[in-house]
């Protein structure tokens, strides 16, 4: 029998097993999906500007809208993952996103299909402040960090799959056909994340929903532990706001380091992430060649998460994370001197989108290690959405550039600045709480 007030320290110290595994990598699903839906509008662009034939500024917007969408989602949802639990958040986004992307295969207007789009944001920023969370919650502290990586490492391979899908598609039909091929997938998840997805132990020692006690046994017997006879004493439970929380003076100035690096890297990430098959395109290529290139900026992520990851525990995250974000600015800058051959821009973007995802992903393994269970999500959402302006200032502000008549080159030297101020924001973390990652550690 396991006392109620060990419970923390059981999971942390004790080795994973099977079921927390499968919890870990349904999430890296999950994310995967959350990848191909955010870039199916990227998958989607060359058809939808041809059809209406829109500006590269108006391309810009609609590239950006389900950003807008997530970053509202991240900071609302993330508190309703903290009262209401983390697995009906999840499956009530997956339901939006469902919708949103269906929706997105029936629009015939611009507004409508910025409208979908923003929809099926929502849903997208609540789940990734949802998993995060819940990965956290189901690791062990040993393998934490490398958890959360790999969660997040699921968004370059769903871009993978989906992109790769999405070249075949488009050789046989319109734009049209990646959305409905989205909305599928995303109901197959909903599916799959109903019968294998459990309410995280801390969030039902915190709240105390009903059967509470019933239900964390559940899922300590399928962790392989003993079970407890009563709920941890209520002067363990936190009652406060998580929002109010995350205002404290503890842990204020560490979000606002951590929000103003993730929203300057976001904005460069999305910039070249949205905008890179219609470079390819531009440039003379097919649209289907441009997807593959896109495909292949994902594979560069994928070995980026997973050498991050590797790394973590070795050299400290924001160690390394300071190198990575500096060479996003100085590859992202390179990448404005256009390249030959298809070869080459397939070896440029994979290049780029090591070190450009496994910034991403360090980021969130910093947050799910940073902010204690009571407002993980919270925090984590906070972060994400506040941040997340970022990402929908990076579409948009390039299409601006594009317009102006900027080359190619003044574009991706602005564009890749993000990289530099996430690098120096990481250099004041360090400056103020030493080798630790939190306040709450310090």
């Amino acid at each position: 029998m396991t006392r109620s007030a060990d419970i923390s320290q059981v999971l942390d110290e004790s080795p994973m097993n099977h079921y927390q595994i499968l919890v870990v990598l349904v999430c890296i699903l999950l994310t995967a999906l959350d990848g191909f839906d955010v870039l199916a509008i990227s998958f989607a662009a060359p058809g939808v500007a041809d059809e209406w034939q829109i500006s590269r500024a108006r391309l810009g917007v609609v590239l950006g809208m389900e950003l807008v969408g997530m970053g509202l989602g991240s900071i609302l949802l993330g508190g309703v993952a903290d009262r209401f639990g983390r697995r009906p958040t999840v499956l009530c986004c997956l339901i939006l996103m469902t919708a949103g992307m269906y929706g997105a295969s029936l629009v015939y207007s611009v507004n409508q299909l910025l409208l979908v789009r923003f929809f099926t944001g929502l849903g997208i920023g609540g789940m990734l402040a949802s998993t995060n969370a819940i990965v956290a919650e189901f690791s062990n502290a040993r393998h934490r960090h490398f958890a959360v990586i790999l969660m997040a490492g699921g968004y370059p391979i769903g871009v993978i799959a989906g992109g790769s899908v999405a070249v075949v598609l488009l050789q046989y039909w319109d734009w049209r056909a990646i959305f409905i091929f989205g909305a599928i997938a995303t109901a197959v998840f909903f599916l799959l994340a109903y019968l294998c997805l459990p309410e995280s132990i801390e969030f039902l020692a915190h709240r105390r929903p009903r059967k509470a006690l019933q239900r964390i046994n559940v899922t300590l017997r399928k962790m392989g532990h003993g079970a407890i006879e009563e709920l941890p004493p209520i002067a363990n439970v936190v009652t406060a706001s998580s929002y109010q929380s995350l205002s404290s003076k503890e842990f204020r100035r560490f979000t606002l380091l951590l929000t103003l690096g993730y929203f300057a890297h976001i904005m460069t990430f999305y910039f070249f992430l949205k905008w890179l098959p219609k470079i390819v395109v531009d440039m003379g290529y097919a649209a289907s060649s441009a997807g593959g290139v896109l495909v292949w900026e994902n594979v560069g992520g994928i070995l980026g998460v997973v050498s991050l990851g590797l790394l973590a525990g070795r050299f400290g995250l924001r160690k390394l994370l300071v190198g990575v974000f500096f060479l996003s600015f100085l590859l992202v800058s390179a990448f404005g001197f256009e390249f030959t051959t298809l070869t080459a821009l397939s070896l440029a973007a994979a290049t780029i989108g090591f070190f450009t995802n496994a910034g991403v992903v360090g980021y969130y393994a910093l947050l799910a290690s940073s902010f204690p269970s009571a407002f993980r999500a919270s925090g984590t959402g906070v972060v994400i959405g506040v941040g997340r302006g970022g990402a929908i200032m990076g579409p948009i502000v390039a299409g601006v550039l594009f317009s102006s008549g900027l080359s190619l080159l003044q574009v991706c030297m602005i564009m890749g600045g993000g990289g530099l101020i996430s690098a120096i924001s990481m250099i004041l973390l360090g400056q103020l709480y030493g080798h630790k990652d939190a306040p709450r550690n310090a």
